[in-house]
C-alpha cells in the first residue's frame, strides 16, 4: 500500500481535536458540548474504519514490518520518522481504535463538565496510543510512549473522583520515573549503534554486558506500565478515581504498552539478558497472580476488584512473554488483546450501575437480575471471559500461556494455574453478590435496564469476546509469523514432540 495509511490513522484523531477547538465554540454550553461529542465520535469511528483497512492490507505470511513509511527528520543524527506494523503490533492498533469510540459513546451523558476539553483529551490520547504501536524509531517511540501520560493525567485529574488529584499524580510520577531510565537506555543505544532506527537496532547485537544494563533500564519503565508487582500500587487508585471511559482505556490499552515494550525491545534486542532475568520475571509474575488475586477477593469496591484482577491477568502475560516459546508469546499477545476487551467491558458494566446509583460498593447491590436482565446477561459474558471459560477469549490466551510455562518449568505452570482458580473465585463472588439474590434495597427496585446507547456499546464487546474464543485462528494466523521471526535469535525452549502436539491443539 503506497498510501500513508498508518500516518493517516495515527494523526486523524489529532485533526478531530483541532476541529473541536475551532468549531465547538460559542456561548451556549449545551451546543458546544453536543458539537464536541459529535465531532469526537465521528472522528474516532472513521479512524477505526481506517485501521480496518490496515488489517485488510496486512499479509499474515510476511513476518516483517509492513506498510513502512519513512521520512528522514535529522539525517545528521540518523533520526527518522518511521512507521510500520507487524503481526505483533497490528492488533494493538485495532484495539486502540476499537475501544476509543466506545469510550466516547459511554461518556455521552456521564461527563457534563468541560466536555470540549474532555473529548480533545481522548482524541489526543488515541493519536499517541496508535502512534506508539506503529513507531519504528526509538525517539519517535519514546515521544508517543511518554506523551500518553499527559492526556491520561488530565482525564484522571480533571474528570475523576474525590481523590482524583492524588491518583493522577501517583500515576504520573510512577510511570515517568521508570521512563527516565528508558530514555537513558535509548541514548546509550544511539551512541553505540549510531542510529535510532528500531529495525537497525534489532539486528545490531549489543554486547552481553551492555544488554544487562539496557534490559534493566527498559524493565524499569515497562514493569510499571504492565504493572508488575510490586510497582502496581498506582493502578487501583487510578482506576477507582478515573471516569469510566478513563478506566476502560487505561485497562484496555495503556497496560498493554508494557507488554508490547517487552516484545518489541527486551526480547529481540537483549536476548541474553532476557534469558538471564527470566527467573526474576517469573517470580514477580507468580507473586502478582496469587497475591493480587487474594487482594481482589477482599475488595468491597467493584472497580478496585477489577483493577486488582488486571494485575493478576497481566501476570500471565509477563510469564508468557519470557517463556520465549512460540506458544507462550502467542498466548501472551492473545491474553493482552482479550484482557483489553474483557476488562474494558467490565469497567463499562460498573459504570452502568454507578451512573444510576452513584456507588460502587458491592454490598449496595444484589438481585439486579430481577430488574436488569439484559445487563445481567452481558455482565455474565464478560465475567466468564475473565474467568477463562472455553469458548470465550480469555480461555485461549491463558491456555497457550500455561502451555508455554509448562514447557519451561512444571512448577511455574502449577503456580500460574492457581490464578485460574482464584480468578474464578473473585469474579463469581462479584457476579453473585451484584446480580443474584433478593432485591432487598428499596432504591434498587426502580433501577432501569440498559438503554439503547449502553446496549450499542456492549453488543460489539460481547461479539468480540465470543468471536475471539470461538475462532482464535483469525488472530493467531497473523501473530504466529511475527512471533516465530522474533524467536529466530532466541533460545526456543520447547521440546520437539511437545511442540508438535501443542501446535496441533492450537490449530
Amino acid at each position: 500500500m503506497g498510501f500513508p495509511i498508518l500516518s493517516l490513522t495515527t494523526f486523524l484523531p489529532l485533526v478531530g481535536a483541532l476541529l473541536i477547538i475551532v468549531f465547538a465554540r460559542g456561548d451556549d454550553d449545551a451546543v458546544v458540548a453536543r458539537n464536541a461529542r459529535g465531532t469526537a465520535l465521528w472522528t474516532s469511528l472513521v479512524t477505526f474504519l481506517l485501521s480496518l483497512l490496515i488489517w485488510v492490507g496486512f499479509d499474515p505470511a510476511d513476518p516483517g514490518f509492513q506498510m513502512v513509511e519513512r521520512v528522514e527528520l535529522f539525517p545528521a543524527f540518523s533520526m527518522t520518522y518511521q512507521m510500520g506494523v507487524d503481526g505483533i503490533s497490528i492488533f494493538f492498533v485495532l484495539l486502540s481504535t476499537f475501544l476509543t469510540p466506545l469510550c466516547i459513546l459511554s461518556s455521552w451523558g456521564a461527563v457534563e463538565t468541560r466536555v470540549k476539553e474532555y473529548m480533545i483529551s481522548f482524541l489526543v490520547l488515541e493519536t499517541l496510543m496508535v502512534g506508539m504501536f506503529c513507531a519504528l524509531d526509538l525517539v519517535l517511540f519514546y515521544v508517543f510512549f511518554e506523551g500518553v501520560l499527559i492526556p491520561m493525567f488530565l482525564i484522571i485529574g480533571v474528570w475523576g473522583g474525590a481523590r482524583r488529584v492524588y491518583a493522577a499524580f501517583k500515576f504520573f510520577l510512577y510511570t515517568l520515573t521508570g521512563s527516565v531510565l528508558m530514555l537513558l537506555a535509548i541514548l546509550a543505544m544511539y551512541f553505540t549503534s549510531g542510529t535510532t532506527d528500531l529495525i537497525a537496532n534489532l539486528g545490531y547485537g549489543f554486547p552481553a554486558a551492555m544488554q544487562t544494563w539496557l534490559w534493566l533500564a527498559f524493565f524499569a519503565s515497562f514493569a510499571v506500565k504492565v504493572p508488575m508487582w510490586p510497582v502496581h500500587t498506582w493502578l487501583p487508585d487510578a482506576h477507582v478515581e478515573a471516569p469510566t471511559a478513563g478506566s476502560v482505556i487505561l485497562a484496555g490499552v495503556l497496560l498493554k504498552m508494557g507488554g508490547y515494550g517487552f516484545l518489541r525491545f527486551s526480547l529481540p534486542m537483549f536476548p541474553e539478558a532476557s534469558e538471564m532475568f527470566a527467573p526474576l520475571v517469573f517470580a514477580l509474575s507468580v507473586v502478582a497472580i496469587i497475591y493480587t488475586s487474594l487482594v481482589a477477593l477482599a475488595q468491597e469496591d467493584m472497580k478496585k476488584l477489577i483493577a486488582y484482577s488486571s494485575v493478576a491477568h497481566m501476570g500471565f502475560v509477563t510469564i508468557g512473554i519470557f517463556t520465549r516459546t512460540q506458544q507462550g508469546i502467542e498466548g501472551a499477545i492473545f491474553q493482552m488483546l482479550s484482557h483489553g476487551i474483557v476488562s474494558g467491558a467490565l469497567f463499562l458494566c460498573v459504570g452502568v450501575v454507578y451512573d444510576r446509583m452513584h456507588t460502587r460498593e458491592i454490598a449496595r447491590y444484589g438481585g439486579l437480575v430481577h430488574r436488569m436482565p439484559k445487563y445481567a446477561f452481558v455482565f455474565m459474558v464478560f465475567t466468564l471471559g475473565a474467568v477463562g471459560l472455553p469458548g470465550t477469549s480469555g480461555f485461549v490466551g491463558e491456555f497457550l500461556t500455561l502451555v508455554g510455562a509448562f514447557l519451561v518449568n512444571t512448577w511455574l505452570a502449577f503456580f500460574a494455574a492457581t490464578g485460574l482458580i482464584l480468578g474464578a473465585m473473585y469474579m463469581l463472588y462479584l457476579y453473585r453478590r451484584v446480580i443474584f439474590g433478593k432485591l432487598v434495597h428499596e432504591d434498587l427496585k426502580g433501577i432501569t435496564d440498559l438503554n439503547w446507547r449502553e446496549a450499542a456499546i456492549m453488543a460489539p464487546l460481547v461479539l468480540m469476546v465470543l468471536w475471539m474464543g470461538i475462532n482464535p485462528g483469525v488472530f493467531l494466523d497473523s501473530i504466529s509469523g511475527s512471533v516465530a521471526h522474533l524467536l529466530d535469535g532466541q533460545p526456543i525452549r520447547a521440546a520437539a514432540d511437545g511442540a508438535t502436539v501443542l501446535q496441533a491443539a492450537q490449530r
